[in-house]
Parts: structure tokens; C-alpha cells; sequence
């Protein structure tokens, strides 16, 4: 069997009314719970970087002002599915430990050059537009070029920007989870999930809400108006949005990281041990 720089260890926690499996059978169910995490995690991760600035929702106007600045509360349209991917780190790290959550954020780093390679190399082949005379391609009677260099245009600037952000967030998240249990020993799942996701949303949030608009340039806003505070506005309503998903993912995350634990032969979650889960994963016990 794998030692815990590939897998959990083979010592299976008891549970009570649970038989205990044998180790091809342990070792499948574990291997086949973090695939699924980090398949979800790295395809939600590459289809919110192809969406990326696209478009952008309204969710609600306020009706307030800030500055002059109508006080809309608004999100990419790739922001929408970006919450699954901090659930998902945080069932990797609670299960599987620190280095493999921590392995899985800088194998969705690379995806994220990938994606931007594709992009570059898909623009640079020769295609069948129209050039103009200085070699560029030629836009349409509506001043557009077509479709898939819009998108590449803007799926750039969201890349740039995410590629930054996203991987300061994602470590800032496996850190600050390890933190809050270290913190409470191992108890008050809902601690170390809340507290690891809102810390480091808000360093994703204003980390890719200022590198898309001052490296970028992609964000919708008003250049007659004063940029500071519709930036602050584009701020609070990525950070408010992802904080209520948060808010919300805490229940499907307790009871998901009990069951699988059941699932999986390991400690409790919150059980009465300064040693457990992924602490006993990295530490080689059971």
C-alpha cells in the first residue's frame, strides 16, 4: 500500500456498527472519494476560467449611492460555480491532510497556465478570418472580431487576474483551515470551514476585482464617475455573495465530512483527539 504521501494510511478508524473493510477495499473508496473532489475542484476551476468576465449579473440594486456611484450588487458570471471549489479543498484538507489539499491548488495553478496556452496557441494559428492590411484580424460591420477572440480576449484578463488571486486564496484557505484546527484541537468543524473560506474569499475577491480592472481593463465600469469607491462596490458584492454560498455550504460540509469519514474509516471530524483526520493522515496513523 501507498505511505500518506499518496493515499491515507490502511489503519481504519472503528465505527461503531461498521465492519471493517479490507485494505484493496479501503484503499479504492479513498482514492475514489479524492478523485471526485479534485476532478469537481480542477473542471469547476477550468470552466470558470473560460467564463471568467464574459458577462456580468445583477444580482440586486440597492437603490443607494456612494460617491455618486449606484451601489449594484453584481458578479461575473464565473464567480457563480467558484464557491464549490473552497468546499471541496475543505473536504480534501479535513480527509486527506494539508499536502494533498495544498498539491491540488498548485495542480489547478498549472491548468490554469494550460488553459492560457490553449487560448495563446488558438490565436496564433492560422485560421480562416479576415485580415486586414496590418495583419490583424479584420472586424465585422458591427466593429467585433469573432467570437472566440472576444472570448480569448477576455478569458485573458480573468485568467491573469485568477491565476494570482486564486492561488494566494486557495493556500490562504488550506493554511487558515489547519490553523482553526490546530486552534480548536480538532472540534468545531464549522470553525475551521467558516473561518478558512471567509478569510481567504476576501483575499480572492479583492485580489481579482483589482488586477481585472487595472491590468485587464475588463470591468464594466463608469470612467466619468469615481473608480475607488465602484470598485469597493464590485468588492462587497463578490465577497458578499461568496461569503453567503459559505454560509451555506457549512451544513452539506458537516454532515458530508461525517458521512464520509463513516464512509472512508476515519476519525470523526470533531472527535476527542489531538490527532485525527488529516493530522493522523500526515502523521501515518489511522
Amino acid at each position: 500500500m501507498p505511505t500518506d504521501e499518496a493515499t491515507l494510511p490502511s489503519v481504519q478508524h472503528r465505527h461503531d456498527n461498521l465492519p471493517p473493510l479490507d485494505e484493496r477495499t479501503l484503499y479504492v473508496r479513498r482514492e475514489t472519494v479524492f478523485l471526485v473532489l479534485a476532478g469537481i475542484f480542477l473542471g469547476t476551476l477550468a470552466m470558470l476560467n473560460i467564463l471568467g468576465i464574459t458577462r456580468f449579473i445583477k444580482l440586486f440594486d440597492t437603490g443607494a449611492q456612494i460617491a455618486g456611484v449606484d451601489i449594484i450588487f453584481a458578479v461575473a458570471v464565473g464567480v457563480l460555480p467558484y464557491p464549490i471549489t473552497f468546499l471541496c479543498t475543505d473536504f480534501i484538507s479535513e480527509l486527506y491532510g494539508r499536502k494533498r489539499a495544498s498539491r491540488v491548488v498548485w495542480v489547478g495553478f498549472i491548468l490554469n497556465a494550460w488553459v492560457v496556452l490553449i487560448l495563446w496557441l488558438g490565436g496564433v494559428l492560422p485560421g480562416f478570418e479576415d485580415r486586414a492590411i496590418d495583419g490583424s484580424i479584420a472586424l465585422d460591420e458591427a466593429g467585433r472580431q469573432p467570437i472566440f477572440f472576444e472570448v480569448r480576449s477576455l478569458a485573458f484578463g480573468a485568467v491573469a487576474a485568477s491565476m494570482i488571486a486564486y492561488l494566494v486564496a486557495q493556500l490562504v484557505d488550506v493554511h487558515v483551515f489547519h490553523f482553526w484546527r490546530r486552534l480548536t484541537k480538532g472540534k468545531h468543524l464549522w470553525i475551521r470551514n467558516n473561518g478558512s473560506t471567509l478569510v481567504s474569499q476576501l483575499v480572492d475577491t479583492t485580489a481579482v476585482i483589482l488586477i481585472t480592472h487595472f491590468y485587464a481593463r475588463a470591468l464594466p465600469v463608469n470612467e466619468a464617475n469615481p473608480i475607488w469607491p465602484q470598485l469597493l462596490v464590485f468588492i462587497a458584492s463578490g465577497y458578499v455573495f461568496k461569503a453567503a454560498a459559505a454560509a451555506v455550504d457549512t451544513l452539506p460540509f458537516y454532515y458530508g465530512a461525517h458521512r464520509l469519514a463513516r464512509y472512508l474509516r476515519l476519525p470523526p471530524p470533531d472527535a476527542e483527539s489531538d490527532v485525527s483526520g488529516p493530522a493522523a493522515a500526515e502523521a501515518g496513523v489511522g
